[in-house]
C-alpha cells in the first residue's frame, strides 16, 4: 500500500489534533513529529507517495491508526 503526500497530510493533522503542540515554544507530539519528518524527506525527494513498507515501524503504526480511526 502507498501512502500520498494528501493522506499523510490528513494523518499529521488527526494527530495534531490529538496531541497538540505544547509548552511556549509549541513543540510537537512525537506522534506529529514522526509523520512530520516523513513529509519532510518526501517533499526534499519530490515524491508523490511512498510505499507504506518502506517507513519506520513506527510512522507505519501511526499511519495505521489514524486510518482505523477513519473506518471507525
Amino acid at each position: 500500500m502507498n501512502i500520498t503526500l494528501p493522506e499523510l497530510e490528513a494523518a499529521i493533522n488527526y494527530w495534531r489534533q490529538q496531541r497538540p503542540a505544547t509548552g511556549d515554544e509549541c513543540a510537537l507530539s512525537p506522534e506529529v513529529n514522526i509523520l512530520a519528518g516523513v513529509y519532510a524527506l518526501m517533499i526534499f525527494h519530490r515524491q508523490k507517495e511512498i510505499p507504506a513498507q518502506q517507513l519506520q515501524p513506527g510512522a507505519q503504526s501511526l499511519l495505521r491508526a489514524w486510518q482505523e480511526q477513519k473506518t471507525a
